[in-house]
């Protein structure tokens, strides 16, 4: 009887053990690339916004299914913005996290896989934030603030700095701005102004008579370059004074300009295909031809980005879920083993829990 009791008992274990190798926790490296994977459709998917990054695995279910060979993933996961506008279609590992600094945002998704030889991303749903304003003074006093996009001072700050941006660019049309992505303010020697826009082409040639720029429409083709800027003003510099002792200079602040742009411009895959059209036929036609297309140049304001076209999901983009601004919802305890798991960045806002 022993011996039964024995090998019934060997035998529960074993089951046991199966289990729960076919229950993976949050720690489980199986899930954590379900997990990395997910989340690099989502970013894929999204038509707005910044690239998420992933924080952790707050909490998983997963099904198996034996007719499909496959299992069902339900994923919670924790996400913080990154500093990557989602239209350079950059991996989410290649772009760094907002930190205290630059207006942190974070939030939650509801994710559901499918996971056979592939991660197969079905739906998604995401709930972002601001961290608040009051949680970042408390760590960093002197840190930049979010303002609110519609202040004049802000447009005024976005529209300086695209003009100074087409005053350089060696582009061959004029940029015009598309969206006001985000807004903060600085108090450094006087009020420091930064804003984050994205900027899309237009019809107008850089020889367009100044007259006339007000009419310039947006190139409305597939071809149309796009790109995402980061603006700099610091208003009115001239009414604040720097005392410094006797024969001293500042000249890293006499050299500053009261308006600096830094812009990244995205060549569509449309321009890509259609650039490697243009060699081949240059190989076959005189140097006297000239090309339909403008190309991007180099510049030593922007870098030329070519997006990404080998996307997993095969859905239209921006039809498999949602991304919208809330309030952190309540949550319940994660019923996974193992969960959740550990962070990945700390923003040393402790009250957040981040």
């Amino acid at each position: 009887m022993s011996v039964y009791l024995l090998v019934l008992c060997l035998a529960l274990l074993q089951q046991e053990g199966r289990a729960r190798s076919d229950h993976p926790g949050c720690n489980s490296p199986e899930a954590v690339r379900v997990a990395e994977e997910a989340l690099e459709q989502i970013n894929q998917d999204r038509t707005d916004g910044y690239i998420l990054s992933l924080n952790r695995l707050y909490d998983l279910s997963h099904t198996p299914d034996t007719e499909k060979d496959g299992s069902l993933y339900k994923l919670t996961i924790d996400v913080m913005e990154t500093k990557c506008h989602i239209t350079s279609r950059k991996p989410w590992k290649q772009c760094e996290v907002r930190d205290i600094s630059s207006v942190p945002v974070y939030g939650e998704c509801e994710v559901s896989v499918f996971v056979d030889s592939q991660v197969k991303l079905q739906s998604y749903s995401c709930v972002l934030r601001e961290v608040p304003a009051t949680a970042v003074v408390d760590v960093c006093p002197d840190c930049p603030t979010a303002d609110n996009l519609n202040e004049p001072v802000i447009k005024e700050t976005a529209n300086l700095s695209l003009q100074r941006f087409n005053e350089e660019s060696r582009l061959a049309n004029y940029f015009t701005l598309e969206n006001i992505m985000k807004a903060s303010s600085q108090w450094v020697v006087g009020p420091s102004y930064f804003v984050e826009f994205t900027i899309v082409e237009t019809v107008c040639s850089k020889k367009t008579e100044e007259s006339e720029l007000s009419n310039c429409p947006p190139m409305n083709c597939q071809f149309a370059h796009r790109g995402f800027c980061l603006g700099t003003h610091m208003a009115h510099e001239e009414q604040f004074e720097i005392r410094l002792p006797v024969g001293k200079k500042d000249s890293s602040f006499q050299n500053r300009k009261p308006v600096e742009v830094n812009c990244e411009i995205y060549e569509p895959q449309a321009a890509a295909v259609e650039e490697q059209a243009h060699a081949k036929a240059d190989s076959e036609h005189t140097e006297h031809q000239p090309h339909n297309h403008t190309h991007l140049h180099p510049h030593e304001h922007m870098h030329s980005v070519t997006s990404s076209s080998d996307l997993t999901v095969s859905k239209p983009r921006g039809t498999l879920g949602t991304v919208v601004n809330q309030p952190a919802p309540v949550r319940s305890a994660p019923a996974a083993s193992s969960c959740p798991g550990p962070h990945r960045h700390n923003l040393g806002l402790d009250r957040l829990r981040l």
